[in-house]
């Protein structure tokens, strides 16, 4: 039996009242504030200090990197950003590691893989293992500052706070009864892991193996295995982990805008494919003429049955009530062996899929057609027993020419027509040496089923689902062009490149 979870320490006091001082932003959380004061005050009048001596040597900066050539710059960029406010500070520079390189195994950017690597590499020498992503921007001193509150010997797990609004799905509707009680890190705004808890975490995955199952969405994942079901430690949420860049007292935010590297891809250079049936033309397919398709410069509907007024083509595939990895496979071979060589990149959409063509054409200016891409968002299954990756086919899967011709010169195919299309897309791509690219921008779910506090900081590329929703709104909400976009998008062609 594991003993009941550590009280987490509390933060030192005139922190605590700066924090509250800071005024609107941090409504959310006076309250918690406010009891971490009287906390203190007690602490103070007990004659206990919570102040600890912190230097950037014993801070592990891990970035969770990929190793597609633009987001592998993006993270050496930001592993020089540390390095030079190290370097400013005349402070001895601290470990900075990229997960792409650290295992070469499929499943290293679930993070738990790497802990053992963290524990045997880190633990005599370290305090603090600092997770962000390649989009975080870290302030040194204020994070030094801000971890000094925390007793490096306890069990620690802190984070930008993050709730779902409403049970969802993408989380298997855990916490039903009360979807706002269970808090899990943002990863844009950075997270940390105390040795002591990276060591716990490693003594458990020795004497039990991790769960051969699907990785969908890895922060939830991540704080629901530290929990423990209430055996381990919750997340401590840290207001100076941000995400909105905003205020002074913020140790970390994140980069927001939508990324752009020249021009946008032509819209002629990007051909959609929008898979639908016959039992869906008359619902889902005029919703996707109302919102997005003007702004596809290319795009057939492939379908079961032929209908001109559409128009579908009918590649010939029954229509199939689970997956759909035969009409997937034949719109791939399609679009090598018949579409004109100049077109680089194929979307794949569902009739249910709500696009923004127009930031697609903006994000694909940042990676290489000649490269094999296969992008969108990334989900993994059965990564703790050697599983593989997969871009998940409900959120959209872009495809460079060069991935589709090295997976159609291969074996790989289909063992049945209703096969899921993205988790055999998945194997065939793993087996190939090819991993695939993950982008938050691509959504498998409605915006309901997300934190709002996660998608304020994003410009999202797509949604899915119509249910109980109404997919016109969402639309217009969330992906339809608008005056912030381009505002946004000027703003980032117009700065530097180095963080």
């Amino acid at each position: 039996m594991r003993p009941p979870a550590r009280r987490p320490a509390t933060p030192a006091l005139p922190a605590l009242l700066a924090l509250l001082a800071c005024g609107p932003a941090f409504a959310l959380v006076s309250e918690d504030v406010k009891k971490e004061v009287k906390q203190s005050q007690n602490l103070e009048k007990s004659g206990i200090s919570r102040q600890n001596d912190i230097d950037l040597k014993e801070i592990v900066f891990v970035i969770q990197s990929q190793s597609n050539s633009f987001h592998a710059k993006r993270a050496e960029q930001l592993k020089r950003s540390i390095l030079q406010q190290a370097a400013d500070l005349t402070q001895e520079p601290p470990r900075v590691a990229l997960t792409h390189q650290l295992v070469k195994q499929e499943g290293a950017w679930t993070i738990l893989p790497l802990l053992l690597h963290f524990s045997l590499t880190y633990s005599r020498n370290s305090s603090w293992i600092f997770f962000c992503e390649e989009e975080t921007r870290i302030r040194i001193p204020k994070l030094l500052e801000v971890l000094r509150r925390y007793d490096p010997s306890k069990e620690w797990f802190l984070g930008k706070a993050l709730h779902d609004e409403e049970s969802t799905i993408i989380h298997h509707y855990a916490f039903s009864e009360n979807p706002t009680a269970f808090k899990y890190p943002d990863f844009a705004a950075g997270w940390a892991l105390s040795i002591p808890l990276v060591n716990t975490l490693t003594k458990r995955l020795k004497s039990e193996s991790l769960k051969s199952d699907f990785t969908i969405d890895l922060k939830h994942e991540i704080a629901l295995y530290i929990w423990d079901s209430g055996h381990g430690q919750p997340l401590t949420p840290v207001p100076e982990f941000c995400t909105d860049g905003l205020d002074s007292h913020c140790a970390t935010t994140c980069q927001s805008l939508l990324p752009l590297c020249g021009n946008p891809v032509r819209k002629e250079d990007i051909f959609v494919a929008v898979k639908t049936c016959k039992k869906f033309h008359g619902d889902r397919i005029p919703i996707v003429k109302q919102t997005w398709e003007g702004q596809a410069g290319i795009i057939e509907y492939y379908s079961d049955y032929a209908e001109s007024s559409i128009p579908t083509v009918d590649l010939g595939i029954p229509n199939t009530e689970r997956g759909h990895c035969g009409k997937t496979f034949a719109i791939l071979e399609r679009f090598l062996n018949h579409s004109q060589d100049k077109i680089a990149w194929l979307v794949i959409v569902d009739d249910d899929t709500l696009i923004s063509i127009s930031r697609l054409q903006h994000l694909l200016s940042c990676y290489n057609s000649r490269e094999p891409v296969i992008l969108g968002e990334r989900y993994g299954y059965g990564l703790g027993t050697g599983g593989y990756s997969y871009i998940t086919g409900g959120g959209g899967m872009v495809f460079s020419r060069e991935a589709i011709r090295k997976l159609l010169a291969s074996k790989c195919r289909c063992y049945s027509n209703d096969a899921p299309d993205d988790m055999v897309l998945g194997m065939c791509f793993s087996g190939l040496g090819i991993p695939v690219t993950h982008s938050p921008l691509f959504h498998q779910a409605r915006p309901v089923d997300y934190p709002q506090d996660f998608l304020s900081h994003q410009v999202p590329i797509s949604f899915h689902k119509h249910w109980n929703i109404d997919p016109v709104k969402v639309y217009l909400t969330w992906l339809a062009p608008s005056e912030k976009d381009q505002s946004r998008q000027e703003t980032r062609q117009g700065s530097k490149e180095e963080l």
